[in-house]
């Protein structure tokens, strides 16, 4: 089959604006996209063969880690072969003719709520969280709600209609998403390279620094350590791990052998080329 790109969300969603800025083929038009209502539902796209690719959310740099993300990405069995790092602009959408002044309720994912909570505090309105930015858009939309608003993309209100009551409402000016690509297939090297991997330990002091310290003798860097509930084990859990290296260099094939031996298990997600930072 041709290339089918999956992402989660309404087109006009974040993910899909990321997902053009990384897919050649999708700007050429020779691959082609499927929304889909919910992060799982991604996954099961390319479990089930109607997606070959999808582009998940992982990461907000204000809002922090996508739990979902991460949890989904230990359940299948899918590899991180890229990453893209989209500049989020979050506005104020509405039906013609609506002001700022006039809305009372607004609609968006709870991350883009939380993102724009300065914004949404001087306003006074009531939020009400949705499964996709793009997704309440349409709702405005379709349901012709008066007095409401959508935080949501400017391409979200260009696919659907809607005026732009307010640009740029994050709280925070500099705010980006990290996606990452999945499905089958390996990632390339690159010149700048990421490894994510995930891995248990024993409930016992001094297990964490033992395994990270077979990537601290071999100088490689660690950018990030997100700890995760274990399922099915009470208050132990596991951690997900990004370090500045490939699967291909002897080094990092050393340090996972040796983290091996000091894990319950250990499992490599993905190597990959790094986004510019």
């Amino acid at each position: 089959m041709n290339r089918v790109i999956a992402f989660q969300g309404e087109r006009g969603a974040y993910s899909e604006e990321a997902l053009v800025q990384f897919f050649s083929d999708v700007r050429s038009g020779e691959a082609s996209v499927l929304p889909c209502r919910t992060l799982p539902d991604v996954f099961e796209a390319i479990n089930e063969g109607r997606a070959t690719d999808g582009l998940i959310p992982i990461e907000n740099s204000l809002a922090g880690s996508i739990n979902e993300s991460y949890d989904l990405l230990l359940k299948n069995d899918l590899s991180i072969y890229g990453e893209v790092m989209l500049p989020v602009n979050h506005c104020l959408l509405a039906l013609d003719g609506e002001t700022v002044e006039g809305i009372r309720r607004v609609y968006s994912h709870p991350q883009a709520l939380a993102q724009c909570d300065a914004f949404l505090q001087k306003l006074r309105v009531e939020t009400v969280a949705v499964y996709d930015t793009a997704g309440s858009a349409r709702m405005i939309k379709e349901g012709r709600m008066r007095g409401a608003a959508a935080i949501a993309s400017r391409r979200a209100a260009d696919i659907y209609g809607l005026a732009v009551l307010a640009e740029g409402i994050q709280t925070q000016k500099d705010n980006f998403t990290r996606f990452y690509a999945i499905g089958r297939q390996e990632g390339a090297r690159g010149e700048r390279n990421k490894t994510v991997l995930v891995f248990a330990t024993e409930h016992r002091p001094g297990a964490l620094y033992w395994c990270l310290g077979a990537f601290a003798y071999r100088q490689i860097n660690m950018t990030k350590l997100e700890s995760r509930p274990s399922r099915g084990r009470p208050w132990e859990y596991i951690f997900y791990l990004d370090v500045e290296t490939h699967i291909s260099d002897q080094a990092c094939r050393d340090a996972i052998a040796e983290l091996k031996t000091k894990t319950i298990f250990t499992r490599v997600l993905g190597s990959f080329p790094a986004a510019p930072a």
